[in-house]
């Protein structure tokens, strides 16, 4: 596709919108059985065709290749709205109360899913590819920057890592100024009526002040903790003066040109208020982590990282996503600041500003590297804020109801925040099938003919719009993996934030957690009655199937999602044996070629993974020369740190979880702990980890990697049984610790007796 930074004219935008209402029509049009059938086999066929078409480029023109993918997302589009409308005049009868109750439970769930559906089709109809745009050889043109870090609780270990990097952006230093904005050491913090808060808030008021005059940076705090991270950052607006902040989050480390690959764009556009990168992780969420997913499958929020945001971008509807964006102060300040009425401040800033007239960009290059929340507790609550958020833009910000909003910039926002109730339609769809099989609800009226006219060309062309849009960085059945295990928990929040929009609360994300053992999430509860229900709603099934013959067509129906039901369980059970995570810094593989030095000899070497802390490397001088390493023994790694253009020399002492034979290392694989004997060394490990943009782009396209919709569905079925097993023989055993003291002292009370 054309790597461009213009978007399409409005004319061509709302073309697209036409075809699409046009669509809209046809697909309301009444056919007879077996034409719907027809029409159906043909377009799914036809869809096959074009996607291939596409896929493997066998059309080299780029607008012949926009038009085939604008077919294909039509054709799906018609399968969907075929479906819609069958379902809506056909399937819904009144039998009694409670199956119709159920019955309507269960279309308003499916409405839900259509209306994302085609809000995604229309959203990502042609991602906008860009480049960074270069800065003019003279850098007196350049802008100038300031960098926020905000910060309220996180490790000094952690924020050091990430100021560090800052100090090392390759940008004039008289244009840059880099602000540590401490929110856990405010006055109201340090003369807090807890005496111990008061203490640990002025300890770390003065732990921090002396990190930033050791590093070189400025820092920054307020008199009263208002408003979380947006009151912090608005705060800092006040204090600082540059024309463009850079916003990272603690635990987002830059890398050397995150400038540079940003901040031309904003010279180009003089109404860019906004270019945002991807949050690029290094460490599993928990789901990967405990699912051994990670690097083998594309991370669950690279689907919108890689894709939507440049489908919004082609919209003008690309928006903040709270770090690792630059933003320009004047629109900032124009609109006062950070937004600060509900708990997602970034993108209500983003409709702010889009509504008042300015532009953002997406520039999907890594520049940024971070970690995930290390517990299953602290991911879904950091996803339940996140939903709560934009659940409170649609109810109180609503993008439809905003003046100068273009239609599709109103339907790229009205897509991003409509989709944060899916865990309504999520728990209906697992319990639906079981309203039916337990208590023979009449939920869904069809027979097996018609489904498979209406309901099954809609599921196959579901699958294959999805696979089309999102193969390359979602495989088959991990958005519902994902969606089904935030769904209990976001539930309950988003019915606060509809009863009481302004109950939610502003939650900092918990990182650089540590897990020393194996255990079983505290959130597995609800899951196993779930799970239950799943499994005794099968075994009705069975029953249903032999007592009830003439309801056999809808039976096989609803036992076929039961079993789609169980598979999600299986995998959502896997997820929550929590695995343990003893590496505070996780490493990240390389390939660098090296020397380590021992006393006055020096052996080339071959580094394989890298952190903060520490690497992994592999001696390539033959065994019988290779020297014997023993746990603690001195040694200096010298590697060529290209982005600094020397060769950096880093002190450390071989670690103990090395290879080993007795208390010897194998000289083909070592382990080794960095000692930095200075600042300098300290930061050129930081840059060495941390600093090379290429590197993530290289791992982010190297697990970028499409797989067929069985095959993926297929792996996650395989992983998320093995793991499930294995979270119920944990649960039996933990069982049986609390049954067997028990029944001891049973027995000893008998004897007593």
């Amino acid at each position: 596709m054309e790597k461009t930074g213009k978007t399409m004219p409005d004319a061509l935008q709302g073309a697209w919108i036409g075809a699409l209402m046009l669509t809209i029509f046809a697909a309301s049009i009444t056919v007879n059985l077996h034409a719907q059938i027809l029409m159906a086999v043909t377009l799914l066929i036809a869809m096959l065709a074009l996607r291939t078409m596409h896929k493997q480029k066998l059309v080299a023109a780029i607008h012949l290749r926009s038009f085939i993918r604008i077919l294909f997302l039509l054709a799906g589009a018609y399968l969907t709205l075929r479906y819609f409308f069958w379902r809506t005049f056909n399937t819904l009868s009144y039998h009694d109360f409670f199956s119709f109750s159920a019955a309507l439970l269960l279309y308003s769930a499916e409405i839900y899913g259509i209306t994302i559906y085609l809000l995604s089709i229309f959203v990502n109809a042609k991602p906008l590819y860009r480049d960074p745009i270069p800065l003019p050889e003279d850098s007196g043109l350049w802008p100038t920057v300031d960098i926020f870090v905000p910060s309220y609780n996180e490790d000094p270990a952690l924020l050091e890592t990430t100021l560090l990097a800052t100090t090392q952006i390759r940008y004039p230093r008289e244009k840059l100024n880099i602000y540590l904005l401490d929110d856990g050491g405010t006055e109201q913090k340090r003369h807090d009526s807890d005496p111990g808060k008061a203490l640990a808030a002025q300890q770390r008021h003065v732990i921090l002040q002396d990190l930033c005059e050791r590093i070189g940076i400025h820092y920054l705090t307020r008199k009263r903790n208002e408003y979380a991270k947006a009151g912090n950052i608005n705060a800092a607006l006040s204090s600082t003066g540059s024309e463009l902040i850079l916003i990272l989050d603690a635990d987002h480390v830059p890398t050397v040109d995150i400038l540079e690959q940003t901040t031309g764009w904003f010279l180009r556009d003089p109404k860019l208020f906004l270019v945002q990168t991807p949050h690029f992780f290094i460490s599993p969420d928990p789901i990967e982590k405990n699912l051994g997913m990670f690097q083998r499958v594309p991370s669950e929020n690279e689907m919108f990282y890689t894709v939507i945001q440049r489908g919004l971008d082609f919209w003008n509807a690309s928006f903040f996503c709270g770090s690792a964006a630059v933003m320009r102060r004047s629109p900032l300040i124009e609109i006062g600041g950070i937004s600060t009425s509900t708990v997602t401040e970034d993108a209500e800033t983003s409709i702010t500003l889009h509504n008042s007239g300015y532009n953002s960009a997406y520039l999907r290059r890594p520049v940024t590297s971070g970690l995930q929340p290390e517990t299953f507790n602290s991911f879904v609550r950091q996803r339940a804020r996140w939903a709560q958020g934009m659940v409170q833009i649609f109810m109180s910000i609503n993008p439809l109801r905003q003046k100068n909003l273009r239609i599709w910039q109103k339907l790229g926002y009205l897509s991003s925040s409509f989709f944060w109730f899916f865990s309504y339609a999520r728990v209906i769809f697992i319990l639906a099938p079981s309203a039916y099989l337990l208590f023979g609800l009449k939920i869904y009226d069809a027979n097996l003919e018609d489904f498979s006219a209406y309901a099954l060309p809609h599921i196959i062309g579901c699958f294959l719009v999805s696979n089309f849009l999102f193969g390359k960085v979602r495989w088959a059945l991990v958005s519902e993996l994902y969606e089904t295990m935030q769904s209990l928990f976001s539930l309950k929040s988003i019915t606060r934030v509809l009863i009481k929009p302004a109950s939610a609360q502003f939650n900092v994300t918990s990182k650089g957690e540590r897990l020393e053992n194996d255990s079983i999430s505290s959130s597995a509860g609800p899951f196993y009655v779930l799970f239950l229900v799943v499994v005794v709603s099968l075994m009705a099934g069975i029953y249903r199937y032999q007592a009830f013959p003439a309801e056999k067509n809808v039976i096989f129906i609803t036992v076929a999602w039961e079993i789609f039901n169980l598979f999600i369980m299986l995998g959502a059970l896997g997820a929550l044996l929590e695995r343990r995570q003893q590496r505070a810094n996780p490493r990240v593989s390389v390939n660098m070629e090296a020397e380590l030095a021992i006393g006055t000899k020096t052996f080339p070497c071959r580094v394989h993974d890298l952190s903060s802390a520490g690497a992994g490397i592999s001696m390539k001088t033959p065994e019988i020369d290779a020297p014997r390493f023993e746990k603690g023994m001195h040694v200096v790694l010298m590697v060529n740190n290209h982005l600094l253009n020397k060769k950096s020399t880093f002190h450390a002492k071989v670690a103990g979880d090395s290879m080993k034979t007795g208390n010897l290392m194998k000289p083909s694989a070592l382990g080794i702990n960095f000692e930095p004997q200075s600042l300098e060394e300290r930061t050129e490990t930081v840059v060495l980890v941390y600093g090379d943009s290429e590197r993530w782009r290289s791992q982010l396209s190297g697990r970028n990697k499409p797989r067929g919709i069985v095959i993926g569905a297929l792996t996650l079925l395989k992983t998320g049984t093995i793991q499930a097993i294995r979270h119920i023989a944990m649960l039996f055993l933990q069982l049986a610790r609390h049954i067997y003291p028990l029944q001891s002292w049973m027995k000893k009370a008998m004897i007593r007796s």
